[in-house]
């Protein structure tokens, strides 16, 4: 399928999303955001798909937030709309059951960083910013900044960026746990994908166990998140990859995962 705001590669088990308006520094408006829900629809048919980055075209952004011209438009309800339209895209990312790596390659403000709270985490450009502007527009955060940010760096700490707007540079970014790795700009993608390759040679129903295992425990209280655990631990323990996994570390050799869920 053809796209006209992102562009869509696949190569050896690893999809990659470029979010492709850079001259609007890939502002997120409504064409762009259907683009990307089909996009991920068909990375989540794609059972060859072991790993998804998501990254902005050009140096300068990954995605400098939603399009203004677009917000400065909408009544009540279409605002409405328009951020029920991108936390349903958000929530496509967050739900999709392989890992998702955001490649933060320069500002990630607003929508882009609520996108890039959505994967599983952050390399980013040293180069990179990121933060919740909205209230310098007298708007909030509508992409679930508000509930994504707090639950990962702590109520206190999100309630600061968001109420003042603050953009922060790379390396705070990561003092703050929002960031895993930062990496010079010319290296970034480089550091992306040794970690998707890395990860897509694992056993995807072992990644998809652990994701769900991690996921779900979150919401729940230890109990009942070791119980998940052990239900996933033994969903694996049956499967292709476990067998194989096994007879591999035995017989002294590298392991060769089909990727089967089934």
């Amino acid at each position: 399928m053809d796209f006209e705001n992102i562009i869509v590669e696949n190569t050896e088990g690893i999809a990659t999303i470029t979010f492709n308006r850079p001259k609007a520094l890939n502002a997120l408006n409504s064409a762009l955001l259907e683009e990307v829900s089909q996009a991920l629809d068909g990375v989540a048919a794609n059972e060859d798909i072991r790993v998804l980055v998501l990254t902005g075209a050009g140096d300068k952004a990954f995605v400098a937030g939603a399009d203004i011209k677009e917000l400065a438009s909408l009544n009540a309800l279409q605002a409405k709309r328009f951020a029920q339209k991108g936390q349903a895209v958000i929530n496509k990312i967050a739900a999709l059951p392989i890992p998702v790596i955001a490649a933060v390659n320069g500002y990630a403000l607003g929508g882009g960083t609520e996108m890039a709270l959505a994967c599983d985490f952050i390399y980013a450009a040293d180069s990179a910013n990121m933060g919740l502007p909205e209230t310098t527009l007298g708007l909030i955060p509508g992409f679930g900044g508000t509930q994504r940010l707090s639950r990962l760096i702590g109520p206190n700490r999100a309630k600061e960026l968001i109420y003042t707007g603050k953009i922060i540079p790379a390396i705070e970014a990561q003092a703050l746990g929002l960031i895993n790795q930062i990496c010079g700009a010319d290296f970034l993608m480089d550091a992306v994908m040794k970690t998707a390759r890395t990860m897509a040679a694992k056993g995807k129903v072992s990644l998809r166990a652990a994701k769900e295992a991690v996921n779900s425990g979150l919401d729940t209280d230890l109990t009942t998140g070791l119980k998940i655990e052990q239900d996933a631990f033994a969903i694996c323990m049956v499967s292709e990859d476990a067998a194989e996994g096994t007879r591999a570390f035995i017989e002294k050799r590298s392991p060769v995962f089909k990727g089967r869920l089934s």
